[in-house]
């Protein structure tokens, strides 16, 4: 079995296996919303995920030869060489998921790979399409974060398999219809801890970065649990003016244009407008997600303390 995806064509094959159980467990799904009458599918939505999937597909086909001509110089000058068994697999899979992890936090944390990133996140519906709701532009810096897992010894077309059998994983995460996977909420990436990552209230914000593995948010601090007391909400705040393709895939750029366009601002206020923390203002004036956060667990804490004393 192992030797069907150690290959070359490693990727095509999990794609051939992954697209029908895609197709089946999505029209399970949009049966599920009908019949519940759930409101869980928009057709405009569904049409806007496709769209982003279609580019990304293919600005993934167009970097594929660079980028594993990147990763193969760091293979060709491996510290290591591993034998391929068991163990060298499940090493594989769990530091390429801890690359993704690294990944999708630099994303949610520096304002030019968010206008990259922000389009997974700006529907305000939440099914397994969303899951195809692709970051278009990821292809040209995705390569990046696993070089030095080939560095490492890891072959380059090894670490792109598990990373595909992750994403495929990490689609099926996209959905409302489970509502928890028992002991699993420990280990892995759950339905429920995706909810969280999807949300824009302010208790919820770049946390559960994981594909798969929620151990990383939990070590690293980003980890929150879904909490029935704070029904999530789906999309970004502010909203996009509206939903054009032209709008969802350049909002955030154009944002970023708008800013560092500004009279009069230092070389290094540009250069934080394009890679400080979304929110981050060279005047004061704006406010980054941890500093929301802050506020947030501020105006918390006092309400409780007002309830005690009333209490008391």
């Amino acid at each position: 079995m192992m030797d069907y995806f150690m290959d070359e064509n490693g990727l095509e094959s999990v794609y051939s296996w992954a697209i029908p159980v895609h197709a089946a467990v999505i029209l399970a799904e949009m049966i599920y919303s009908h019949v519940s009458e759930a409101k869980l599918y928009d057709k405009k939505d569904v049409a806007t995920s496709v769209y982003l999937a279609l580019m990304n597909f293919g600005l993934d086909l167009l970097m594929k030869g660079f980028a594993m001509f990147v990763m193969f110089f760091f293979y060709n000058h491996r510290f290591f060489t591993w034998e391929f068994t068991i163990w060298y697999w499940l090493i594989c899979f769990v530091v390429t998921d801890f690359a993704y992890y690294v990944l999708h936090y630099v994303d949610h944390h520096s304002r030019a790979f968010w206008a990259v990133h922000i389009t997974h996140h700006n529907s305000e519906y939440f099914n397994l399409t969303t899951g195809f709701r692709s970051p278009v532009l990821q292809p040209l810096y995705r390569y990046l974060y696993f070089s030095p897992l080939a560095f490492l010894g890891f072959n380059p077309w090894h670490i792109m398999v598990v990373y595909a059998i992750g994403q495929v994983y990490g689609t099926w995460v996209h959905t409302q219809t489970v509502k928890s996977m028992g002991f699993l909420e420990y280990i892995l990436v759950t339905p429920s801890h995706h909810r969280v990552h999807h949300a824009c209230n302010i208790k919820y914000l770049d946390r559960n970065m994981g594909m798969c593995l929620i151990i990383w948010d939990k070590i690293f601090g980003t980890f929150e649990k879904e909490d029935p007391d704070v029904p999530v909400k789906y999309g970004i705040y502010p909203k996009m003016p509206n939903d054009r393709p032209d709008t969802v895939l350049l909002y955030e750029w154009r944002k970023i244009w708008k800013d560092i366009k500004q009279p009069g601002l230092k070389f290094s206020d540009r250069i934080n407008y394009i890679f400080n923390s979304p929110g981050w203002r060279h005047d004061g004036t704006g406010k980054t997600v941890r500093q929301y956060q802050k506020d947030y667990w501020a105006r918390k804490s006092k309400n409780k303390d007002q309830v005690q004393k009333k209490s008391a």
